[in-house]
């Protein structure tokens, strides 16, 4: 296949192009139809993620000190790159999103001991962490959140339930937002994170039936009683609204990242189908009803990208403008990656829905991120309340 995206435009280090064509090739080495088979068995991609850990490519997110290989102001920049490759080789790997969400909290908030027992693991995939947020009656707004950890001498014991968390089954522990107590005037209850072994006593989880076609399964979790000790609360208890927020700019940036991915894999397989498929001797893409289109995704595309890339740069600068461009670039990605994957699907006519093309069963998941992390009618409140000045709708 042709690669016809220009990535010069988008990468912000001088070593961006190289780490973009080592990852393209060690995932290129896999590929769709190895994703699409994981996915159809049931299995999950243990293979390619043992792989990319070898190649230290999970921690690039991660400072050096902790095993990662960040430093100099690049971290979610070279993950940004990471994660885009993957996707782009027709493999989208959501568990590379709960990475770019867990370590920037533990990194930013957590005690040292708390860093030295999950950051490395984190950074050479020895270690997994889910993250659990959304609840069924508390989606964007978290201070709804009723799942409780109530005091228990030195610890706590955790109740409630989680909604829509991802790769439960593959990870070693739960990062668990969870409410105090005590509420204010508002009715708002001061809000705590917590890492929860997996396997903990109280703990159970239903499968979540859905229409993605990724390996990474979707589960209603349950927390009957679960005692956690006062080694597993991450920073300050109370403060845990303040310290997710460390990694919700790495979320947007990531699922922008998979979605710039997806779209890049999509045209480049419209553009090549368009190339080689002649309809009376005349190759389809010399017509602009075929063109056209593609080449608006293109463009599409291409912004999307330039916005993901200056997102993670200013997060890695510590920029207070990472909040803007992040949920921009999520939302632009979204929208571009549906429209990419839509002309190419038109492009390949009835082998569009041919599963053995790749391209029908990326639908859901580009669709996904038009609703996660957070919705595209959020972020468009987000918008308009700081960047325009509106009054608050909500």
């Amino acid at each position: 296949m042709t690669h016809i995206f220009n990535s010069s435009l988008v990468d912000t280090a001088d070593h961006h192009p190289l780490l973009r064509e080592s990852v393209g090739k060690l995932v290129g080495s896999f590929g769709r139809r190895y994703f699409q088979d994981v996915v159809r068995h049931k299995q999950k991609p243990v293979a390619l993620w043992n792989a990319m850990a070898s190649a230290g490519y999970l921690g690039v997110h991660i400072a050096e000190q902790y095993g990662g290989g960040a430093g100099n102001g690049t971290g979610l920049a070279d993950y940004n790159v990471v994660v885009e490759e993957a996707a782009a080789q027709g493999c989208p790997m959501l568990s590379l999103v709960i990475g770019s969400i867990c370590a920037p909290i533990i990194e930013q908030h957590g005690s040292e001991a708390l860093k030295q027992e999950w950051l490395p693991g984190l950074a050479d995939g020895s270690k997994r962490l889910a993250f659990a947020i959304t609840e069924p009656n508390a989606g964007t707004n978290t201070h709804k959140v009723t799942t409780t950890a109530r005091r228990d001498g030195s610890g706590w014991k955790l109740n409630g339930t989680k909604y829509w968390t991802s790769a439960v089954d593959e990870s070693d522990a739960i990062m668990v937002v969870a409410r105090g107590e005590s509420v204010d005037e508002s009715g708002r209850a001061p809000l705590s994170l917590f890492i929860v072994n997996a396997k903990a006593p109280g703990i159970s989880m239903t499968p979540i039936e859905t229409a993605l076609q990724v390996p990474e399964t979707q589960f209603m979790l349950y927390f009957d009683n679960v005692v956690l000790g006062a080694e597993a609360l991450v920073g300050h208890e109370g403060q845990g609204l303040r310290h997710v927020f460390a990694g919700l700019n790495p979320e947007r940036v990531c699922a922008a990242a998979i979605n710039n991915g997806i779209a890049r894999f999509a045209i480049e397989k419209g553009a090549q189908y368009a190339i080689d498929r002649t309809v009376w001797r005349t190759p389809i893409g010399a017509h602009q009803g075929v063109a056209h289109p593609l080449a608006k995704a293109y463009m599409a595309v291409q912004q999307a990208r330039l916005m993901t890339a200056r997102a993670a740069e200013l997060f890695d600068a510590g920029s207070s403008d990472a909040g803007e461009a992040a949920n921009m670039a999520k939302f632009a990605a979204a929208d571009a990656s549906l429209e990419a994957l839509d002309q190419a699907i038109q492009t390949h006519g009835g082998n569009g829905m041919a599963l053995e093309y790749g391209l029908a069963d990326l639908w859901f998941v580009a669709r996904l991120h038009k609703t996660a992390p957070v919705s595209r009618e959020m972020i468009l409140n987000f918008i308009a309340q700081h960047s325009l000045g509106l009054p608050k709708s909500y």
